[in-house]
């Protein structure tokens, strides 16, 4: 072995350790932070670490947890969807009013889970055929079904008079709330979607460059229009429960909803350029948004100071999101 390639050796065993390194930080780094977080809070924040106060974060996040598993799938395609927040709304007051006119708690949920995957179909049938941007397309319907949302109640909320309903958004299995089962079930049938369905896979396949995948067999009209009408009644089955929980239908619930789930999200690890998911990671960002509010809650932190660190988190998870596009992109 002559000098020179002794002098290499050193060289690339330090580039082989640096980017074991990367690749660790890119996979633990936020589970880590998380565990260090959940650590310090449970130590200095009083009563945080109580059965009671878990069960409330696990509670409080569970809206949030479910509509995020398929934002995830919007995020990985390229697209995202800003009306979540206004489905979430639409559909648990037309559930409320539903209820109230026919007494069937079936058919009430059912016409929103339609109503929620209409206005999916819609959001994706004017981004992927009429090829107008998501943030334009997705705007517009926030609008449009917040204003459904108001005729239809006449801008009060509505009370449902079915008190069975109640029990979707308030019993309690295995001594968990039952929106945190569903929350849970959501998160492993999600999983399953992103890593193990040709679903998932041309998700992340559009994402990656759709003119590839197009050319690859994957139908990306059809897909990104599927992955809307999901994201649409998943969003609108959050509203029902969530109306379960308040015993209403609220015309303004769910304000500032759409931007708490991109957050977690891209907190998460899902890339804004496309192609990049992580169920794992959606997870620990929904944990991580929920438990930050969480602790400022319990310490009597004003709401308004709430709005400060929610946007700082998201300002962060960009940020972050932008500096690991550019690395893999060297």
């Amino acid at each position: 072995m002559n000098a020179a390639s002794k002098t290499d050796l050193p060289i690339a065993g330090n580039t082989t350790r640096h980017a074991a390194l990367w690749h660790f930080l890119d996979d633990y780094s936020l589970i880590l932070i998380f565990v260090v977080l959940f650590a310090a809070l449970s130590f200095s924040v009083q009563y945080f670490f109580s059965w009671q106060n878990i069960v409330g974060l696990a509670l409080s996040v569970s809206q949030i947890g479910m509509v995020a598993c398929t934002m995830m799938f919007c995020l990985a395609s390229r697209d995202f969807d800003l009306s979540v927040g206004s489905t979430v709304a639409f559909a648990g007051v037309l559930c409320a009013i539903v209820i109230n006119a026919s007494g069937s708690i079936a058919l009430g949920i059912g016409a929103s889970l339609l109503a929620g995957a209409a206005i999916g179909f819609i959001n994706g049938a004017v981004i992927a055929k009429l090829k107008i941007n998501a943030l334009i397309t997705t705007l517009a319907t926030m609008q449009i079904v917040r204003g459904l949302a108001f005729i239809t109640s006449s801008g009060q909320s509505v009370g449902v008079s079915n008190e069975s309903f109640f029990g979707l958004g308030t019993a309690f299995v295995l001594g968990l709330p039952s929106p945190v089962l569903i929350t849970l079930l959501s998160f492993a049938i999600f999983g399953v979607l992103l890593n193990k369905s040709v679903y998932g896979r041309n998700t992340l396949a559009i994402g990656g460059n759709p003119d590839a995948a197009r050319l690859a067999g994957v139908a990306v009209d059809r897909t990104r229009i599927l992955i809307f009408l999901v994201q649409g009644a998943v969003a609108a089955l959050a509203g029902v429960i969530l109306a379960s929980r308040v015993t209403s239908g609220q015309p303004n619930a769910g304000l500032g909803f759409e931007l708490d789930v991109i957050s977690a999200c891209v907190l998460g690890g899902v890339s804004l350029a496309g192609g990049r998911a992580s169920i794992s990671g959606v997870i620990v960002g929904v944990l991580i948004m929920g438990t930050v509010q969480n602790a400022m809650s319990l310490l009597n932190i004003d709401a308004f100071y709430r709005y400060l660190v929610s946007g700082t988190i998201l300002l962060i998870a960009v940020l972050i999101d932008q500096l690991k596009n550019r690395r893999q992109s060297r």
